[in-house]
């Protein structure tokens, strides 16, 4: 009877793998495969109970790191993540005491708020984006002069 629940309970980890795909109970049904060959080899109940355990634990321990590795090596950027220290332009005045501040990055106005409380930011400034909380940008002076500020311009 043993043998039948480490099987059954083999194929539940294995299709809950397939279904998410995300390197989550694999390392259970290879417990639940230890379990059965222990139950095979006719251990007791909490014997393989203690197999299933330990061998789930020491297959999460040592190679789900490496899985993750090497099978998930290029993790794609966010939006969120590829706005972090690019230029955008003010388009209201920053300024956090009043509240006030937008800015616009990649064609999209973002509310915007000085990284550096104090710090106000006038219409037309360029800034880097230094953090992102929620919807608001939060921006320092950036260290490009636009076109029209330019020297000789």
């Amino acid at each position: 009877m043993a043998s039948i629940i480490w099987i059954g309970l083999i194929v539940v980890f294995s299709v809950v793998e397939i279904i998410t795909v995300g390197l989550t109970s694999i390392w259970f049904a290879g417990g639940a495969l230890a379990a059965l060959a222990a139950s095979l080899a006719g251990l007791g109940v909490i014997g393989q109970i203690a197999v299933f355990v330990a061998v789930s634990l020491v297959l999460l321990a040592f190679t789900r790191p490496w899985a993750l590795k090497y099978m998930k090596p290029k993790l794609v950027r966010t939006n969120y993540e590829e706005a972090l220290e690019q230029n955008v332009c003010i388009t209201e005045t920053v300024d956090n005491r009043r509240g006030t501040g937008t800015a616009v990055l990649k064609g999209q106005e973002w509310t915007a708020r000085a990284h550096e409380d104090g710090q106000i930011l006038e219409a037309g400034t360029i800034a880097t984006v230094r953090a992102i909380r929620g919807v608001t940008l939060y921006v320092v002076k950036s260290e490009i002069m636009p076109e029209m500020e330019k020297p000789g311009r």
